[in-house]
């Protein structure tokens, strides 16, 4: 037979338990949002970029065809 004080003692051990694996837990969830909020920074700088190499590309196509414009044009 079990006692109050027992089913109580019980109780706050198996809350003692839980409670560690949250902390556990929220310790693990920390770590991958740091991991994740580093590799979300990198590839915001790794697109800005690759948006400033397409504009420069495409400023270069832009002028390369106004020169060719320009030599048919002189021809």
């Amino acid at each position: 037979m079990t006692t109050p004080d027992t089913d109580q003692a019980a109780a706050l051990k198996d809350l003692e338990h839980k409670l560690e694996l949250l902390i556990e837990q929220l310790n693990r969830l920390k770590t991958e949002n740091r991991t994740l909020k580093a590799k979300q920074d990198a590839l915001v700088k790794e697109k800005a970029k690759l948006i400033e190499k397409t504009n420069l590309a495409r400023l270069r196509v832009e002028a390369m065809i106004s020169r060719l414009k320009a030599m048919e044009h002189g021809s």
